[in-house]
């Protein structure tokens, strides 16, 4: 029997991941939750886990190989025993052509094979994809300041130098093994999507393509948390998400899942938070179990995960699980907007810039004034597959009542 580890999923806006190094070689003996080999994708650098013990039986992936999230690394012989490790097969390995195979594959796919590619440069290890982008540029990746791992140089790295104005040369010989990509002439001041751009589009429009995506808008009045603010120095962030974690508890439909024809309410409440990394792309860390923190609790949380997810060291735990979600634009002054659900969830809230504003209110005996209060605008789309559009009204009342508590 064997067990096999694959390329772990790590966000919805990753579709690969470049094998960094193999912890094990074959005829190793591993534990189970043992490091088998450390991964590197564009947002997250992460340790994949072996998924129960035994002797490696098979590296599928070489070191510094890039590969689609789901394809297989590796194999462990779950019925070997434990003992003295094999004679390392590695140099064998790498002089082959090493076969990749799709999860889900029965057959052979023997003739579908890579070459085993030039990944060091001097001292330090590069992707394909790093090395391919130096060649044709000229650069000399040790000049590159990297961002990854123990200081590895990754693809944002290399493009941020050329941005930055470093000599462009052609390769120094034509026997380069890295291709050249077919030049596509573009229109002046045009650039292809960048490979994280292009994955977080695949995503958003499978989201508006499979949910039926309606956005419901409620206004809330802020001037009472405004005040506390002045106290506490948090953002309106952290009360917006602990006001929505109550009204969750309320409303569990909303904290839940649709998979195919599964829905599922789930009680704990796994907080997922969009946070931009500018021209890096979107991912939605999650806080697990919020519901058990206080407001303090929530922003020490959420600038904790932000300030992670920026500097590149989420885990693959760390994108996982998520129940609901919120997005946060309003920090850049917009005032509405109808945002993509993150599938499989079946709702997200849109938090909208706080602004002063002359509204009407009423006192207690029913009389009516004008003042200036700090007004916000809440934006949720929701999926009319697994609710209704007065259970969305339902819900954000509630959030407002809350807020404005």
């Amino acid at each position: 029997m064997n067990t096999e580890i694959h390329m772990p999923q790590m966000g919805v806006s990753v579709a690969e991941g470049t094998v960094v190094e193999w912890k094990k070689q074959v005829g190793d003996w591993i534990e189970a939750d043992e490091v088998i080999a450390a991964i590197s994708t564009d947002k997250i650098d992460t340790d994949v886990e072996a998924p129960a013990s035994g002797r490696v039986q098979e590296v599928l992936v070489e070191v510094g190989s890039t590969v689609d999230v789901g394809v297989v690394l590796a194999r462990i012989a779950t019925d070997a025993k434990p003992g003295k490790a094999h004679a390392s097969e590695s140099q064998a390995t790498s002089e082959a052509e090493v076969a990749l195979k799709a999860p889900g594959d029965a057959g052979d796919l023997s003739g579908d094979t890579i070459e085993r590619p030039q990944t060091k440069s001097g001292g330090r290890r590069y992707s394909p994809v790093v090395m391919r982008i130096a060649a044709e540029h000229g650069i000399d990746l040790e000049q590159v300041e990297g961002t990854g791992r123990g200081g590895r140089v990754r693809k944002p790295d290399v493009l941020a130098y050329l941005e930055n104005g470093a000599a462009e040369e052609p390769p120094m010989h034509i026997e380069s093994p890295y291709k050249h990509e077919p030049v596509v002439k573009k229109a002046k001041g045009g650039q292809p999507l960048s490979r994280m751009r292009q994955s977080i589009g695949r995503a958003m429009v499978d989201s508006l393509q499979t949910a039926a995506t309606c956005t419901t808008i409620i206004e809330a009045d802020m001037t009472g948390i405004a005040a506390d603010r002045e106290q506490t120095g948090l953002t309106w962030l952290p009360y917006v998400a602990r006001a929505t974690i109550e009204a969750l508890a309320d409303f569990p439909s909303l904290n839940a899942t649709l998979e195919g024809e599964t829905f599922t309410e789930h009680k704990s409440v796994n907080l997922g938070i969009a946070v931009s990394l500018g021209t890096g792309g979107l991912i939605v860390p999650v806080i697990h179990d919020v519901q058990d923190l206080s407001v303090e609790g929530l922003g020490k949380a959420i600038k904790g995960l932000a300030r992670k997810a920026r500097d590149n060291q989420l885990t693959p735990d760390d994108v996982r699980g998520g129940t609901f979600t919120i997005t946060n634009p309003g920090g850049y002054g917009s005032i509405i907007a109808t945002p993509v659900i993150n599938l499989p969830q079946v709702a997200i809230l849109d938090t909208e810039a706080v602004v002063k504003r002359p509204v009407v209110i009423t006192d207690e005996r029913g009389n009516d004034s004008i003042a200036i209060r700090h007004m916000t605008y809440l934006c949720m789309s929701w999926d009319h597959r697994a609710l209704d559009g007065a259970l969305a009204a339902q819900f954000l009342a509630a959030l407002k009542a809350r807020l404005e508590r």
